[in-house]
């Protein structure tokens, strides 16, 4: 599968990981539709890079149905999916004001690891329409893990959780959807210059590229943008998680 022919949708790519990963496949001539809850940055986005938007709540099955009908008609197909929305929350298991508060674990759940789940099942029904070629190959599914996921840290245990579950989804779905041809991957960054991360005091932020092997300093969104667009093409890769990290090892 080339990048060039690709036409894929691409979860929380109005900012972040997701928004490198959008701006990178059009640069390298692929259609894209950027799938997200915030639609004005959204919008936004689509526009400058002459991609599709639609809005979009990835816990919501009727919500990615119609994000998925939006992409085919304007892509005339989907042959990727990479998923990139997702919340990161700090909270111990037991904290000063008492035990983590299950709504928060839930919801963590819920958008991460459900989220992700709900949009790959969908778009893998989606693919499975699509003309084999000489492979076999009709799509591929890009899911986003975490270095939390083998390292969590302390207020990590929802999101470590989730970003685990993603690890443990990568073989059995890439079983699953094998007879169609459609390949399955993920991706474990380690501390990326994403705005959640670039808003913290510069000083963190130097403490926090201090601890990577090397280099020593934060990921580069486009560095996992790269990725995936290798992965897209790179049609032997599946069932396996890539850690992104510089070698970073949390204690």
């Amino acid at each position: 599968m080339h990048i060039t022919d690709t036409a894929a949708i691409i979860t929380g790519g109005a900012s972040g990981l997701g928004e490198a990963t959008a701006r990178h496949f059009r640069a390298q001539g692929a259609q894209v539709t950027i799938l997200d809850r915030d639609a004005a940055r959204g919008q936004a986005v689509a526009a400058e890079i002459g991609a599709t938007f639609a809005e979009t709540d990835v816990t919501d099955e009727t919500s990615v149905a119609a994000a998925i009908a939006t992409a085919r008609g304007a892509m005339g197909r989907i042959t990727a999916a990479i998923n990139c929305a997702g919340i990161a929350t700090g909270t111990k298991t037991l904290g000063r004001d008492g035990p983590h508060p299950l709504d928060v674990f839930r919801r963590t759940i819920d958008i991460n690891l459900v989220g992700t789940f709900n949009v790959a099942r969908l778009a893998a029904a989606e693919m499975a329409g699509n003309a084999p070629d000489d492979d076999g190959a009709r799509g591929v599914i890009v899911n986003t893990a975490s270095v939390a996921a083998f390292e969590g840290q302390k207020g990590q245990a929802a999101y470590a959780a989730s970003k685990g579950g993603i690890v443990a989804l990568s073989v059995p779905m890439a079983r699953d959807l094998s007879r169609e041809g459609i390949r399955v991957m993920a991706i474990a960054p380690g501390i990326f210059a994403t705005p959640m991360m670039r808003g913290l005091p510069q000083e963190v932020q130097d403490s926090l590229a201090a601890e990577v092997t090397f280099p020593k300093r934060l990921g580069d969104p486009a560095e996992y943008a790269r990725l995936a667009a290798f992965i897209v093409e790179c049609g032997y890769l599946n069932g396996e998680v890539i850690r992104l990290d510089g070698a970073l090892r949390m204690q």
